[in-house]
Order: C-alpha cells, then structure tokens, then sequence
C-alpha cells in the first residue's frame, strides 16, 4: 500500500512540475509573440521609411544631374525619356 501511495505521490509531483513548466513556456511564448508583432511594425515603419529616403534619393541624383556636367546631362536625359514613355504608356492604358 506504501509503495502506491509513493507512486502517486511520485506521478503528482511529475505532474505539478510539468504543469509549471508548461505555464511558464505558456507566458514566455506569449511575451515572444508579442515581441515579434513589435519588431514587425518596426520593421514595416523602417521599409517605409527607407523607401521615402529612396525616392528622395533619386530626385536630389536628377536634380544634381540637371545642374552636373554632360555625362550627367545625358542619363538625365535618358530619365527623362524613360518617364515620359511610362506616362504615354499610361495615358494609352486609360484610353483603352
């Protein structure tokens, strides 16, 4: 009768533990999902952000170009030429 009694004594005690394993694991995965979700938003402002950054980039590079020397006439030029063929490009898609 002794030794059921240290057995289940024994399987309460595995239990218990693994009951509080279980809820800590429990806690600490939420706290790492929240983290997650934090570090994503991070991460989206950060993108945007970049990509403002980029756009401006590339309008001061024109911009500089304008004002640079042949070289750099001739690839605005062709920037120019590039946008103006997507705008046509545009305008012909809403036409149809």
């Amino acid at each position: 009768m002794s030794n059921i009694t240290e057995v289940v004594n024994s399987v309460e005690d595995k239990l218990k533990t693994l009951l509080e394993n279980y809820l800590f694991l429990k806690e600490e995965n939420e706290l790492l999902i929240n983290k997650i979700t934090v570090l994503e938003n991070q991460i989206a402002k950060e993108k945007h952000l970049f990509n403002e950054i980029e756009k401006e980039y590339q309008t001061l590079k024109i911009a500089k170009t304008i004002v640079g020397g042949k070289e750099d006439r001739r690839e605005t030029k062709l920037k120019i030429n590039a946008i103006i063929r997507e705008v046509d490009q545009c305008i012909s898609q809403l036409s149809e």
